[in-house]
């Protein structure tokens, strides 16, 4: 199972990825398309038919591309006109177990004053 860091920050490309693009390819994406340095978090990309996701991050000594490829079904998020989308890893988990993410709502807990 694929567990980023709880405290990065996570983008969700929301236009169709070509899956054929690789390293290069999708840090092209990540500079002119959502205009972040591939460098500060996870970047998650989706196919047009939305079964296919990779993952590019970096970690301390380069990038890993992490890829999964439904066998049925789809991921569920909605297309946006926006190129970006922000994700917590809440978020990113509920979309890779198949839980759509707009209705997903999480409630107000109360913290004890210490």
């Amino acid at each position: 199972m694929f567990m980023p860091d709880p405290n990065a920050k996570i983008w969700l490309y929301t236009q169709p990825t070509d899956m054929r693009k690789s390293y290069t390819g999708l840090l092209g994406l990540i500079k002119q398309q959502i205009k972040e340095s591939p460098l500060t978090g996870y970047f998650v990309f989706i196919n047009r038919r939305k079964t296919q996701m990779k993952i590019l991050y970096f970690e301390t000594s380069g990038y890993c591309l992490w890829c999964k490829r439904l066998s049925q079904g789809q991921f569920n998020y909605a297309s946006s006109e926006k190129a970006k989308h922000a994700l917590s890893t809440m978020e990113l988990q509920h979309l890779l177990a198949g839980i759509k993410v707009e209705k997903y709502r999480q409630f107000k807990r109360y913290k004890r004053a210490s």
